[in-house]
């Protein structure tokens, strides 16, 4: 199988260089870092019980996913959810809140 590769000679992937590129041990030493953290919000919004402190919760777990979008360099993504995950959902759920515990009293 690799003799037909070499005798097709496909092209490889060159990387491009340029002064902004991170070496590569740093960036997957941040992916790591930021994987852990989002590992621990899921956990600490899971573990949390008062329902305004749980969206609070949610709201910085979003903004731990958007960063590590932007650490996999995917900013398309990073911006839906900064906008969805960080914002829309937790005032959705906040303003949910309000409107149950007005009809609870």
């Amino acid at each position: 199988m690799i003799g037909i590769a070499a005798e097709l000679s496909l092209p490889r992937a060159i990387a491009v260089v340029t002064p902004y590129t991170v070496p590569t041990a740093l960036m997957d030493t941040l992916q790591i870092v930021i994987l852990v953290l989002v590992a621990a919000g899921a956990t600490m919004v899971v573990l949390t019980r008062v329902p305004v402190r749980q969206v609070i919760a949610l709201s910085a777990y979003g903004l731990l996913l958007a960063l590590l979008f932007l650490a996999f360099q995917a900013p398309d993504v990073t911006l839906s959810e900064l906008t969805v995950g960080a914002v829309v959902l937790p005032v959705l759920l906040l303003l949910t809140l309000s409107k149950v515990r007005k009809r609870q009293k």
